[in-house]
């Protein structure tokens, strides 16, 4: 159960999980079967996914199971865990004894995890999290160490290729994928006449859209100097974009940037991967009070420039990412980590 019908990271990720096991199910002893879970609905991104995966979504929903011999994964943000803390339909859909097996599958950006998602979180037989920092995290939180599991996570218009130098950021509007950074070391490190160009790819996150106004409002509040040459360009693509199209988008960039606030996956040999300055403290939502990493803004700017004074460098290097994609996080690799942890676990119901 998963937010396929939503869009956004859990939504992706949860696809990718999906169509890696679809592939791959005459090599296991179980079947599938989705339901939409822990988000709104989004009419746009159904249309906008290709034919073959809607199939896949129909004939998927329709598979029953019986539920005593059902493993439940809920791959969405505890709170909306039964009994869920907002309205959704609840994962599992009924209470947890129901079940074979109960797993949750989250991740979170900050150095813990609060008292109420630790209670969810030990309530599932395993919780699933992308990274050693999350193994971690939510150990140190509370959560019983038996239950960790790392499991590794895995449009219509272009890009000016006119420009000379274009980066891509692609993010929801929030304060944890680090908008304030990269603006800020973007504006600061390049002018006018440096031939780069800033698309950033978004949507709201409980704002409006009004992205335009956002940013004149972040530079004026920020003491950001224009350039003798004026502003390096900046463009946002605020209109949804369909899944099919999104390689295009990606294709039509030069390099890829977000400095957030929670990832763990590069390295010095695939990518550019930023340095931490220190760790800060979350002033305003639910997790407010815990800490998260601060990118450094000054150490930004010197990798951005770098790349466009060193392409062939940045190249290869996102050669090697791709080779590293291949090896670490396909869907083949990913649908065979949870193929096995899925096949122990009917091993022991047998």
């Amino acid at each position: 159960m998963a937010p396929f019908l939503s869009g956004g990271g859990y939504s992706s990720e949860s696809w990718s999980y999906i169509l890696a096991l679809d592939e791959n199910m005459n090599k296991t002893k179980f079947k599938l079967s989705i339901k939409q879970h822990g988000d709104l609905e989004s009419l746009e991104f159904w249309e906008g996914l290709p034919q073959e995966t809607k199939n896949l979504a129909v004939k998927l929903y329709q598979t029953e199971c019986r539920v005593n011999e059902t493993i439940v994964i809920c791959h969405s943000e505890p709170g909306a865990w039964y009994p869920p803390l907002f309205q959704t339909m609840p994962c599992p859909p009924t209470d947890y004894e129901n079940f074979n097996f109960v797993i949750g599958r989250t991740m979170f950006e900050t150095d813990r995890v609060n008292a109420e998602h630790v209670k969810r979180c030990n309530r599932m037989d395993y919780v699933w999290v992308p990274t050693d920092f999350h193994v971690s995290t939510f150990v140190q939180s509370g959560v019983d160490p038996s239950k960790g599991n790392l499991v590794l996570g895995s449009r219509k218009k272009d890009l000016d290729s006119k420009t000379g130098f274009v980066f891509l950021s692609v993010f929801k509007w929030e304060y944890r994928k680090g908008w304030d950074v990269l603006l800020k070391a973007y504006l600061k490190e390049f002018s006018g006449i440096d031939g780069v160009a800033l698309y950033l790819l978004t949507n709201p996150y409980h704002s409006d859209r009004n992205f335009g106004n956002k940013i004149v409002e972040f530079v004026e509040d920020t003491g950001i100097e224009e350039p003798v040459k004026g502003w390096a360009p900046i463009y946002v693509i605020d209109t949804h974009i369909a899944q099919v199209d999104l390689p295009r988008v990606y294709k039509a960039a030069h390099a890829f940037v977000l400095p957030s606030r929670g990832e763990e996956y590069l390295t010095e040999e695939n990518s550019y991967p930023l340095q931490v300055d220190r760790m800060s403290k979350v002033m305003e939502g639910p997790f407010e009070g815990h800490l998260w990493a601060e990118p450094s803004i000054d150490k930004l700017q010197l990798l951005m420039r770098h790349v466009i004074t060193n392409v062939a460098e940045a190249n290869m290097r996102g050669r090697r990412a791709r080779e590293d994609m291949i090896r670490r996080f396909s869907p083949h690799i990913v649908s065979g980590i949870v193929t096995d942890l899925i096949g122990n676990l009917l091993g022991r119901m047998i």
